[in-house]
């Protein structure tokens, strides 16, 4: 009888340290597990940032780009209201450069 329970305190032993160790072993696959999936989220948060960053910039320039042409716009409307406004008065700006011209000749002789 004593050899009996020897064995079965032994026995019982012997399946505890299979359960801790399967339990370790466990242990280790669960947090390798974590690792690479904590690893792959991180990289594909990189790659979601990485691409909402270029769709900003794209729209940045698209703004840009718009902007631009819209001050282009803005300056050769007001280039051809000048033109307009000035086009009038041109032979009388003509005339009266010549005639200080004509002025600064016979003061100068």
């Amino acid at each position: 009888m004593k050899t009996e329970v020897l064995r079965d305190i032994k026995k019982t032993e012997e399946d505890y340290q299979k359960t801790i160790s399967a339990a370790q072993e466990e242990k280790k696959h669960r947090h390798s597990q974590a690792e690479l999936e904590s690893d792959n989220l991180i990289a594909k948060a990189k790659s979601n940032a990485e691409q909402y960053k270029k769709l900003k910039l794209e729209e940045a320039r698209h703004q840009a780009a718009l902007k631009h042409a819209e001050i282009i716009k803005s300056g050769n409307e007001r280039a051809a209201a000048i033109m307009a406004k000035g086009t009038p008065h041109l032979s009388k700006a003509v005339q009266l450069l010549v005639a200080k011209f004509k002025e600064q000749l016979h003061v100068n002789a």
